[in-house]
């Protein structure tokens, strides 16, 4: 029995996943909760479609994909800014369009090409395909990310409550924005590789909502989204085993069922009471 249990553990591909997923947890459940404060769940979904174009090129122009991944997303996420403050068109209607438009030029252009990356494993992820080179560049990114939001978190979590008092008090707002989008545009490349351009979504989002469900202060939402992110991914890589499943969507399903619970036991209450400062 006990040898049953441990037995995903003994194979290399089973451990590279369990490593890989907990790197890939830990800033996206440290950025989740900011993400979810600030209203950018869509900024998430439209940054994550965003970057398949620049995959696509950087694979062309030889260059490693997370570079091309991260430039594509950074010009959805100005993109999208430089648009609304030019038209009249409403933030989330501009995003809608923008990444859309971007996910399909990556398609054609993913259509256009030989190339040895499989579409599947770029939109959904394999996590049981990574290396020890996919594991050096998410736990780079997972240290760079996490140490941004420690030393940064206060002032980040204030431009998400309020970034008009951020404002009066001093702080740069528009260096807090575009240094928010540069996290976020960071955590998909490190999750690009492991759970896909799908799926990341769901991780952005889920253990922050999570927390914003079930905690009162701040400080205690972004603890439970961290122990969500990470407790989930490691569950999923392990129940994949034995499920026979992919990982990436078992963890996903492992977030929504939780989120479930969380809403079911929260009840129908004003969340804007329940996450405060």
């Amino acid at each position: 029995m006990i040898e049953t249990l441990l037995l995903p553990f003994s194979f290399p591909f089973m451990q590279q996943a369990f490593i890989v997923s907990l790197l890939v947890a830990l800033p996206m459940g440290l950025l989740s909760p900011f993400l979810v404060l600030k209203g950018w769940s869509l900024m998430g979904d439209a940054v994550s479609h965003a970057v398949l174009p620049g995959v696509v090129l950087a694979y062309v122009a030889g260059l490693p994909i997370g570079i091309g991944a991260f430039a594509a997303g950074m010009f959805c996420a100005v993109g999208t800014g430089y648009l609304k403050e030019n038209s009249r068109i409403k933030e989330d209607t501009v995003m809608g369009v923008l990444f859309s438009g971007m996910f399909g030029l990556g398609l054609v252009l993913y259509s256009m090409i030989e190339t040895e990356l499989h579409l599947d494993h770029i939109l959904f992820g394999d996590m049981l395909g990574v290396g020890w080179s996919d594991i050096a560049e998410a736990g780079a990114i997972a240290a760079v990310v996490s140490a941004a939001l420690v030393v940064r978190g206060r002032d980040l979590m204030l431009h998400a409550f309020d970034p008009q008092h951020a404002r009066a008090i001093g702080l740069s707002v528009r260096l807090l924005h575009y240094g928010l989008l540069v996290l976020l545009s960071l955590s998909i490349v490190g999750a690009l590789k492991s759970v896909g351009i799908i799926l990341a979504i769901a991780l952005l989002i889920a253990p922050g909502a999570i927390g914003f469900l079930v905690a009162r202060r701040f400080g205690v939402m972004l603890a439970v989204s961290v122990a969500v992110a990470v407790v989930a991914s490691f569950l999923g890589v392990y129940l994949s085993f034995f499920l026979d499943s992919a990982p990436a969507p078992t963890i996903v399903l492992l977030m929504s069922g939780t989120f479930v619970v969380a809403f079911l036991r929260a009840g129908i209450t004003s969340p804007a009471e329940d996450a405060t400062t």
